[in-house]
């Protein structure tokens, strides 16, 4: 064999043994690349020279590797950009991989590609030592600290489980067993069917319900004079999809002739012109109206679209002392169901909610307060969104019950509030006939949105009809989960919700103890190429592995319709976390992986939409992970969602289906940039993806939704409706200063003509990098990141920085003598690990991954992509 001060001019297998052909690989594919050229140094001097904490030196400090490394041999040959063709490079480095890679000679090590291998990081003691787990660990972090249990090795712990540390083949097997299992499931999953989702929930039934006595002919005027404008509002805000058709009933009292004057739905605006020019305001005789009569012919209209819509213009409460405050004097039929066609309120307004009909009540004056309380009381009890006036006088004593206590940690329900599928709203009209346009088409559009959900939902539904996605086993690795169809409705179970605010720092209050095993995103460096690459294929979204132990709260302070929330924190971190769990398995494991995948990508965007906005706002995407009991049984085969803890208000800002939150709701900046982060994300993809469905505190999100114009991708995810999502965003959508700002082009009259127009250059973004916690993920710009000198290449969040150098001391096992070595285990909690059991010295080299195919392949993939760029071609991705 050639010495090594001397090597031969060639890579031969036959003359290298295979340490030296990795230590050639592992070294090459570390070197930084520089304009510059670079000389190797002779063959006596060493390359690197130590550094005090026993971590080489580099140009980069993100390719920094230990000392353990073999040392590449000295050569009078140099690489650099301007003395050696790329092709050259690519066939040296080609055939180191393939020597390094053939079947005689492998060296493997884990596939989870690290900046720097973890089993020979250096632990030098830190001047900031670690406590034991029963003092106080939160001297660093103003967190708080976790309850004093017992710490995550559980030896001899009855029912629990201890942790085992995951070999590479293990961590291998089960990332091929995840891809083959959401290549399983995506193939037996049909396409959703969307197409005509829009048309069908645009498409509306407009009743207007209107008082025809002599206090309301201006009322009627304005209807006359604005119905054909209403009419056309609402086919021009639906993108010229909608079919809208217009039906009208005038109602007077009793004694008058005629009493009920009725036209059924048309299309046609003239005759309904002309039906209004026949309602003259005449008659009435006592105070109140024969309003349940009017009620009743307008349920036995021809409603027929999706959207439904009953208006209601009014002064005049109905009969019955339980719909207004009048003395009995003033009305003629007190006592409820006295009126002559014996009719009360309740059941009449039961045949509207089984109709579908959402009801708006245009507020003249006070004297309809009572009937609003009563009508909105029915609708609020089939779960519908019910809102009074704040000038109304019974606007606190509205009480919608709700089945489900939903938020963002429960995954809110879609039987209340924004998601509900009905609606009652009383909206004020007073005297300004002007805006009666503007409150019917804002009507049309909210009812627009709750059918649209209501579509989706049955859409998904329809999907599943005929069998279910029969579940394979995962390996013993990882335990799977049944993919079974989503249930037609919620659990009905109530669950017993924590009350009062977390007591973290009480002993024993996270009172259940779990290990877990399960997937999160990979941490990664954004740079100018990553968005494209993951908007141009999902496996380009990476997971790991993980394992940890978690102590959580039993008893959960959230539930929505399908899961339950509790308060949590893992074994080591003071960081506060929510863990989720489902109240019955609806949702299999790759489903779970397309959402966390979903959110992956999300937060691309947000990257790059931060860096445009040039510090005025950070938009942050809370990324979830999916996390197995170990201790569940064979029957047991339940996931876990683990995200960041976040306190405050909780804001929708807008939907999947249309919605769009008032300027009112929540901080208005914050409002406007989840706005335009939607517009961007179409803007920025040329049309290929939306990220909608925006809601969170203030600038983090949660729970986003994609749309996509490829109907293969993010297929699992119940919230993508394809193109019809895209319409529903820009029929509501108004540009606000930020979409300005950043040069959006694309707008809703684009889907009318099919001709679009994009922002085609786009400015390279500052380097950004998210928080190198695997389970905090936070975006941080990398020169305000905090890097530690014990684990270059990493990136912490203010949150993180203080808990990263703290170490403890712990025995090397099974090793004579005995001896002790300092430890970061929130560092391996940080990456998903089970911290090592013996020390850097004695901790066995794994070969059963290749780091040179997983490690290499992404240098090579970064060398042959690091020109630099002025701006990212948008329709080149």
């Amino acid at each position: 064999m050639a010495s090594e001060s001397n090597p031969p001019p060639s890579i031969s297998r036959s003359r290298f043994s295979k340490d030296k052909i990795r230590s050639l690989a592992d070294s090459m594919l570390r070197l930084p690349f520089s304009r510059d050229n670079l000389r190797a140094p002779a063959a006596s001097t060493p390359r690197f020279q130590p550094s005090p904490d026993g971590i080489r030196p580099s140009a980069d400090p993100g390719l920094e590797v230990p000392l353990s490394c073999s040392e590449l041999p000295g050569s009078s040959v140099s690489i650099s950009r301007l003395q050696a063709a790329q092709k050259d490079i690519s066939s040296l480095a080609d055939s180191v991989l393939r020597s390094s890679l053939s079947r005689g000679n492998i060296y493997e090590l884990p596939s989870d590609p690290t900046p720097a291998k973890i089993h020979e990081l250096p632990c030098e003691p830190t001047s900031i030592p670690l406590p034991s787990y029963y003092q106080d660990r939160d001297a660093c972090n103003s967190v708080g600290k976790p309850f004093n249990s017992a710490p995550y090795s559980m030896a001899g712990t009855k029912g629990r489980v201890r942790p085992s540390r995951k070999s590479n083949a293990e961590i291998t097997e089960s990332k091929r067993q995840l891809q083959r299992e959401i290549d399983r499931v995506n193939s037996m999953t049909p396409r959703p069917n969307t197409k005509g989702i829009f048309k069908e929930a645009c498409s509306t039934d407009l009743l207007f319900l209107i008082d025809t006595t002599f206090s309301m002919g201006a009322y009627i005027d304005a209807a006359k004079e604005q119905i054909r404008d209403i009419m056309h509002g609402i086919e021009q805000m639906f993108l010229n999809d909608a079919e809208v058709r217009i039906a009208v009933v005038g109602y007077r009292d009793h004694q008058d002739n005629p009493n009920i004057q009725f036209l059924d739905f048309t299309r046609s605006v003239n005759k309904v012109r002309s039906f209004l020019n026949t309602l003259n305001a005449a008659g009435g005789g006592d105070a109140p109206e024969d309003v349940l009569g009017g009620i009743r012919q307008a349920i036995n209209a021809s409603w027929k679209q999706q959207t439904r819509c009953l208006i209601h213009i009014a002064d005049s409460p109905p009969h019955g002392e339980t719909l207004h405050d009048m003395p009995e004097s003033q009305d003629n039929y007190y006592q409820p169901g006295s009126e002559p066609h014996n009719l009360v309120h309740e059941p009449l307004l039961k045949m509207l909610i089984a109709l579908r009909v959402n009801y708006t009540l245009l507020r003249i004056t006070h004297d309809t307060d009572r009937m609003a309380l009563a009508f909105g009381r029915v609708y609020a009890e089939s779960n519908a969104d019910t809102k009074l006036l704040q000038r109304n006088r019974y606007h606190g004593e509205l009480n919608s019950k709700r089945k489900f206590n939903g938020d963002r940690w429960g995954k809110a329900s879609t039987r209340h509030g924004v998601n509900a599928l009905l609606q009652f709203e009383e909206m004020n009209l007073g005297t300004s006939f002007s805006v009666l346009k503007r409150l019917v088409i804002q009507t049309a559009t909210a009812s627009v949105s709750r059918s649209a959900t209501r579509l989706t939902l049955n859409s998904e539904k329809a999907r599943w009809i005929g069998g279910t996605v029969q579940n394979k086993d995962l390996p013993a690795t990882m335990a799977a989960i049944d993919e079974s169809r989503p249930s037609e409705e919620p659990p009905s179970e109530e669950v017993s919700l924590e009350e009062g605010p977390p007591r973290w720092n009480v002993p024993g209050w996270l009172d259940k103890t779990l290990v877990v095993e399960g997937f999160c995103p990979d941490a990664v460096l954004h740079d100018a190429s990553t968005l494209n690459d993951m908007m141009a294929c999902d496996e380009n979204i990476k997971l790991s592995v993980a394992e940890l132990t978690i102590h959580a709260r039993s008893r959960p302070f959230a539930q929505g319709a399908i899961r339950v929330a509790s308060y949590a924190r893992t074994a080591v971190s003071a960081n506060p976390f929510v863990i989720k769990s489902s109240k019955g398995g609806v949702r299999g494991l790759a489903h779970v992986v397309e959402d966390m995948r979903c959110q992956a990508l999300c937060k691309a965007f947000a990257l790059e939409f931060n860096s445009l906005l040039k510090g005025q706002g950070i938009i942050d995407v809370v990324v979830t992970s999916c996390l197995l009991n170990k201790a569940d049984g064979p029957g047991q085969k339940d996931y876990l969602l683990l995200e960041p803890f976040i306190e405050g208000k909780y804001v929708k800002y807008n939907g999947n289906n249309g919605y769009v939150a008032p300027d009112n709701e929540g901080t208005l900046f914050f409002n406007q940039a989840a706005q335009a982060f939607s517009h961007f994300t179409f803007e920025r993809s040329w049309g290929s993806f939306l990220i909608s469905d925006l809601q969170g505190v203030d600038n983090i999100l949660t729970d986003p939704a994609i749309q996509t114009a490829d109907p293969e991708r993010f297929k699992l995810a119940d919230t993508n409706i394809g193109e019809a999502g895209f319409k529903f965003f820009f029929s509501t959508h108004r540009c606000n200063s930020i979409c300005k700002m950043l040069e959006l082009k694309s707008t809703a009259a684009m889907f009318i003509s099919g001709n679009f127009t994009f922002r085609e250059r786009w400015p390279v973004m500052e380097r950004t990098v998210c928080c190198s916690n695997k389970f905090c993920r936070r975006i941080v710009h990398q020169n305000e990141a905090h890097i530690s000198n014990r684990f270059p290449g990493y990136y912490w969040c203010k949150s993180c920085k203080g808990q990263i150098d703290s170490t403890v001391s712990q025995a090397c096992a099974g090793v004579e003598p005995t001896h002790s070595f300092d430890i970061s285990e929130f560092f391996y909690e940080s990456q998903g690990q089970i911290p090592p059991e013996r020390c850097p010295t004695h901790t066995e080299r794994e070969t059963t991954a290749s780091s040179i195919a997983t490690v290499g392949g992404s240098l090579w993939g970064r060398m042959k992509n690091a020109e630099y760029q002025e701006a990212i071609d948008g329709k080149k991705w």
